[in-house]
């Protein structure tokens, strides 16, 4: 008898599993770093099988790590980088295209085309709660689609299959016999009415998206298929699929009305669970589905961040200031409180509340005294002053967050929790297992196999590790938050 979950989570910048016994302990890690590729100014790519190749290996690399057979394993949970996008030859299983990140931003001018007819983003927003950006799926399908010789002839004809990355290794994971998404990857692609939870027939038109290629949407705790034996030795049932942010708010036990999280890794994504209700932001944020069982869907609220952990790396990989991005934490206690340095990381645009993508970065605010750590220390503080920005635009839609609980691999840094709760004047709450968004994969598939039987036994499981309070005053943030607002207004490419 099974006595573990393999939860696989596919992100930007690597491909990752981990194993879980049934009380949510992790027992084994693998992790392989993903290729990224920027053919253009503004364009971001992943190999569709470097995917595919890295998840595999992790996986095996993840039953070593916990020393564990298939038979051990009861189920596999999939989370995954969201909006990324992927077609492929239905018969071969080829992809026909690089995948098209959530990063990349090709389809800018399209969308702002698009923005001009008042009407059709306001039924955008009502229909999908999301606004119209090069962000989501939609306008990466199209691109391919266009873009790619006979590509939209061959779609037509039933020949090709679009998939966000969880229907991309599912299909792969089960030699081509499952075409699903969840409810959760669906309402990320601008096509999925969250509403009704259904393809949209008016946006398939507007985007010239056929239906021919879409993947049937299953709640995010469902029998998704099992894995072909020569993956792993036997068959594994496949039984739960949740994009990443919210497989994050769920391993949060984020379950009832008002609770909040915020994950950092290579953006940063802030999700409000709202309940049964759309929240329809005045804002500039977005309604998602944060999860559906059992065909009910529950709502949450979102403001994305577009570079969180990536702004480190780009730190560490790009400028070479760091060896590592652990070693921020030193530098940055190093600086003083009142850095008037500012790092706006537009590198890609501005995501929530801005919506702008032409801005682009830029590092303000240098006197002749300015370093490597004041440098470093400026984009920690961005992380913070994103974070800020997004909370400031979900209390002008009517919520209030007073504690937020964090995930991912920043939260390591303690310098980096303590000035996000001095910025935003909250308690930051860090939980003993940082790995959420894996874990929220795990109990996904393991509430369809019986191991968990209600959200209240999931929640139950939650601990604290350490919780961070404010120790700034008004003043000081104050004043910190309005230079950051002056340089984000500096940057705009719509002033």
């Amino acid at each position: 008898m099974g006595k573990a979950i393999l939860a696989i989570d596919q992100g930007t910048t690597s491909s990752r599993a981990l194993v879980f016994d049934i009380d949510g302990n992790q027992l084994g890690l693998g992790q392989h770093e993903l290729t990224q590729h920027f053919p253009n100014n503004g364009w971001v790519e992943h190999d569709a099988d470097e995917i595919w190749s890295t998840t595999l290996a992790s996986c095996q690399a993840a039953m070593i790590a916990a020393n564990i057979q298939t038979a051990d394993i009861l189920c596999i949970g999939i989370t995954n980088q969201r909006e990324s996008t992927v077609i492929w030859d239905r018969s071969t299983g080829n992809p026909i295209h690089m995948a098209i990140v959530w990063q990349d931003r090709r389809t800018s001018d399209y969308c702002a085309a698009l923005k001009r007819q008042q009407d059709t983003i306001s039924d955008i927003q009502d229909k999908t709660g999301l606004l119209l950006d090069p962000y989501f799926s939609a306008t990466k399908i199209r691109w391919i689609l266009d873009n790619v010789p006979d590509a939209r002839a061959r779609a037509n004809r039933g020949e090709l299959a679009f998939g966000t990355i969880d229907s991309w290794l599912l299909w792969k994971l089960t030699g081509g016999k499952s075409h699903f998404t969840d409810a959760t990857n669906a309402s990320r692609t601008m096509l999925f009415n969250i509403r009704s939870q259904c393809w949209d027939e008016d946006l398939l038109t507007l985007f010239e998206v056929p239906a021919s290629v879409l993947p049937e949407v299953k709640d995010c705790s469902a029998a998704f298929g099992t894995t072909e034996s020569s993956h792993f030795g036997a068959p594994i049932p496949i039984t739960g699929m949740i994009g990443d942010q919210q497989s994050a708010a769920f391993g949060q036990g984020c379950f009832q009305q008002g609770m909040a999280k915020s994950t950092y890794g290579t953006g940063s994504f802030l999700l409000l669970n709202t309940g049964t209700d759309v929240l329809n932001s005045q804002n500039q944020l977005l309604s998602t589905v944060a999860y559906r069982l059992n065909g009910e869907p529950t709502y949450a609220i979102e403001g994305s961040i577009f570079m969180a952990g990536a702004t480190m790396q780009w730190i560490r990989d790009g400028l070479k200031l760091i060896e590592d991005a652990a070693d921020s934490e030193a530098l940055a206690e190093q600086s003083r409180n009142d850095l008037s340095v500012y790092l706006i990381p537009a590198f890609t645009g501005l995501g929530a509340p801005y919506w702008d993508p032409d801005a682009r970065g830029a590092l303000l605010g240098m006197t002749r005294d300015t370093g490597i750590k004041e440098v470093v220390t400026a984009a920690l503080m961005s992380v913070c002053y994103q974070t800020k920005d997004l909370v400031e635009a979900i209390a002008a839609d009517g919520a209030q967050l007073s504690t937020l609980r964090v995930d991912g691999g920043m939260v390591k840094n303690n310098y980096l929790l303590q000035k996000l709760a001095d910025v935003l004047d909250a308690e930051v709450h860090r939980p003993a297992i940082t790995e959420t968004t894996a874990l929220g994969a795990a109990y996904m598939a393991g509430l369809h196999q019986g191991v968990f039987d209600s959200l209240d036994a999931i929640a139950a499981k939650w601990r604290l590790e350490r919780a961070f309070t404010p120790q700034r005053d008004e003043d000081w943030r104050s004043r910190q938050y309005a230079g950051w607002q002056d340089g984000v207004a500096r940057i705009r490419s719509q002033r």
